[in-house]
């Protein structure tokens, strides 16, 4: 992918944003750290103080109205029968959401930098998970300026594998 002289580039997960100005050409990106920012998401089961709910949609035992001599009683035939379901309220995945909280939060201030002018092309690299978010949030003046994406996870790795993988793709 060539990465023209002073493009933006956002190499971004779910937590962490590391945004680099190409201070090279096309062929040979330098890619100098512009700003970095990284938020505390600790594990889904770290934040969560409970499990799921659950739900019974039959009553049974006790607890079971009593059928009147003579009534009908579904469970004895005389209908239709339905099982009994036990289900679990959906969890939530606390993690998750604020990981696609924080892709909002940065598709919001590259909006804020797009409309200022700071940036004239775009390049984002990032995890599937996190494109697919910072996709729904992309403004049209930012998506005009999007010269390509790279559906990978770099942001643990040097600057120099993020500028081999950005010249590979």
């Amino acid at each position: 992918m060539q990465v023209p002289h002073n493009a933006f580039v956002l190499v971004a997960d779910g937590r962490k944003a590391l945004f680099f100005r190409n201070e090279g050409d096309s062929d040979y990106p330098n890619l100098q750290v512009e700003h970095a920012e990284e938020h505390a998401n600790p594990a889904d089961r770290d934040q969560k103080t409970d499990a799921a709910g659950g739900a019974s949609s039959t009553q049974s035992g006790a607890d079971a109205p009593a059928v009147a001599q003579g009534g009908s009683n579904h469970a004895s035939g005389g209908g239709a029968q339905f099982a009994p379901s036990r289900g679990s309220m959906g969890e939530t995945d606390f993690h998750q959401q604020e990981e696609d909280r924080f892709a909002a939060e940065t598709a919001e201030m590259l909006k804020k930098r797009a409309l200022s002018n700071a940036f004239e092309t775009l390049i984002i690299v990032a995890p599937p998970k996190t494109l697919g978010e910072l996709r729904k949030h992309y403004h049209k003046e930012v998506s005009n300026r999007l010269a390509g994406e790279l559906a990978k996870d770099l942001t643990g790795h040097t600057v120099a594998d993020i500028e081999q993988a950005l010249h590979n793709a």
